[in-house]
């Protein structure tokens, strides 16, 4: 009794958690964890921008990398100087040529202990040529995509944009659907920006017949200013504290009552921008922020305790933009958007009208169906598959899944394969009364050796909705997700809870089974 009790049980709370999903206006008398299922791009309409990782520009920053490690190796003073000359950065290659002979392989050795083993290392003659490996390189798109993502989605989230979707694509892209969003330009600038924040002191001795000529001065950049496109500013290129040290970015307004970003540094940061604001006291220093520098300030007195203010030309927008940009960090490489697909609400609102449509007339011919081939039986089976619809629907809300059209899709196959279970029992049993069984017994053997039968069928469907579900992406997954759930509540309504109504009818009695002609 308490097994048919938890049984039935199970398949009402299923049933409540599909209330909020069937009738919005009720979702407001249910708990937070109870809510409407979330629908997809294609039912609720909204913005899919598909981003390229810009690989090759990632290469080049890791070849400055390669460049700067190797400088700092050759010329270590507590090993010896390696005299060399012809240092250069080619593309994602870094070469230089070593003055002697015999220094060569002293020079490798130093490198690989330098670089590291993902470096490869080739020497011709004096030349020394210093470039990533193929398997290196791939561990870098592979890290710098994963990254990206997560990147991505804390820079969506903190717009408040709900249920956005992002997933990868074919090694070096990724997918970002936002379900709901009518114009994705805002989102489109903030997902593009880099938002590699650095911190130089500002060259003061350049004059204005170097910052004319356009050709810096070994160890230091022109970068443009944000506030006059027509300015340039000398920073030195050394980075004297990296925005990798930020641990938080807030919008605020300073005592002109004016926009400004204050950051909070990290120890190691807070450490390095003390002693830069303590040993550069009335010097200027640059806030350089993918290549532009935000603000050139003067440092009037140390700032200790790792917090800092960024002004400038902000707006409150724009001062909440830059926060949030901050705050998620900044790209490992540039995103391109390369594709871009608005789907309107009303498209959305049609989808989900004829996808009503097309189900309840399948589920009413079904059960008209199973009406008249199996009378009130029929009936139980009709009650278990309303159930696994709602408790399908429920679960699936519960859980946080996104229904898509696919998605839809894979709610009418779990109704068919609910259907075949039931039919498959209520044949079996039928047989077995015809082989001479009693109603009790050929209830029991019916169920039990249909079981068997119907746990291979359903299982291995599962395993392909997981495979799916696994190498998938987009609406492939939404419909992986849909039928993997619709497999489970099968089992549990055709096999439990048909089973306890068959039972409850049936009364511990030989009673007579409408669709079967019970032998004398």
């Amino acid at each position: 009794m308490l097994k048919k009790f938890i049984i039935i049980f199970v398949a009402l709370f299923g049933c409540l958690l599909a209330v909020p999903t069937l009738y919005s206006p009720a979702a407001r008398f249910f708990p937070s964890w109870i809510q409407p299922i979330s629908l997809g791009l294609d039912l609720k309409g909204g913005a899919q921008l598909l981003l390229e990782v810009d690989t090759e520009v990632m290469f080049r920053e890791k070849a400055t990398q390669l460049y700067d490690g190797a400088r700092t190796a050759l010329i270590n003073r507590d090993k010896g100087v390696i005299r060399f000359s012809d240092l250069r950065n080619t593309g994602d290659r870094v070469t230089v040529v070593i003055r002697d002979s015999d220094d060569v392989s002293k020079a490798r050795g130093r490198l690989r202990s330098e670089l590291g083993d993902g470096v490869q290392i080739d020497a011709t003659g004096n030349t020394i040529t210093i470039f990533y490996s193929a398997s290196e390189k791939l561990k870098m798109v592979e890290d710098a995509l994963n990254r990206s993502v997560e990147i991505v989605r804390r820079r969506i989230d903190a717009l408040g944009t709900k249920e956005p979707s992002i997933q990868t694509q074919g090694g070096r892209y990724i997918m970002v659907q936002l379900p709901g969003v009518d114009n994705p330009e805002r989102i489109k600038e903030l997902i593009g920006q880099t938002a590699k924040m650095t911190f130089h002191l500002v060259n003061e001795n350049i004059t204005r017949e170097q910052m004319a000529s356009g050709r810096p001065p070994s160890g230091t950049e022109f970068l443009p200013y944000m506030e006059d496109n027509g300015q340039l500013i000398a920073v030195y290129s050394r980075i004297e504290v990296s925005g990798e040290s930020l641990t938080d970015a807030q919008a605020s307004f300073d005592q002109n009552n004016m926009p400004v970003v204050t950051q909070v540094f990290d120890s190691t940061g807070a450490r390095r921008f003390a002693r830069l604001t303590t040993e550069h006291v009335n010097e200027r220093f640059a806030i350089v922020l993918d290549g532009k520098v935000l603000s050139a300030p003067v440092i009037r007195e140390p700032i200790p305790g790792g917090r800092g203010q960024i002004s400038g030309n902000f707006t409150v927008q724009s001062a909440k933009d830059l926060a949030v940009l901050l705050r998620s960090g900044a790209l490992p490489a540039p995103l391109t958007v390369i594709e871009e697909r608005t789907v309107g609400a009303g498209l959305g609102a049609d989808t989900i009208s004829a996808g009503r449509i097309g189900s309840v007339v399948g589920v009413l011919l079904v059960m008209i169906s199973m009406l008249v081939m199996y009378g009130v039986f029929g009936i139980y089976a009709n009650i278990a598959l309303v159930v696994n619809m709602m408790m399908l629907i429920g679960i699936s809300a519960l859980l946080g899944a996104t229904l898509t059209l696919p998605g839809i899709a894979g709610i009418a196959l779990t109704l068919g394969m609910a259907v075949d279970a039931n039919v498959l029992q209520f044949e079996r049993l039928r047989e077995e009364v015809k082989s001479g069984s009693s109603p009790l017994r050929a209830v029991d053997a019916g169920f039990d050796r249909a079981l068997k039968t119907v746990l291979d069928a359903n299982l291995t469907t599962l395993i392909c909705a997981l495979v799916l579900f696994q190498f998938g992406a987009g609406p492939i997954r939404g419909f992986a997700v849909t039928l993997s759930i619709g497999i489970i509540t099968t089992l549990f309504t055709c096999v439990a809870l048909s089973r306890v109504l068959v039972d409850i009818h049936m009364g511990g009695k030989n009673r007579k089974i409408g669709f079967i002609k019970v032998p004398k």
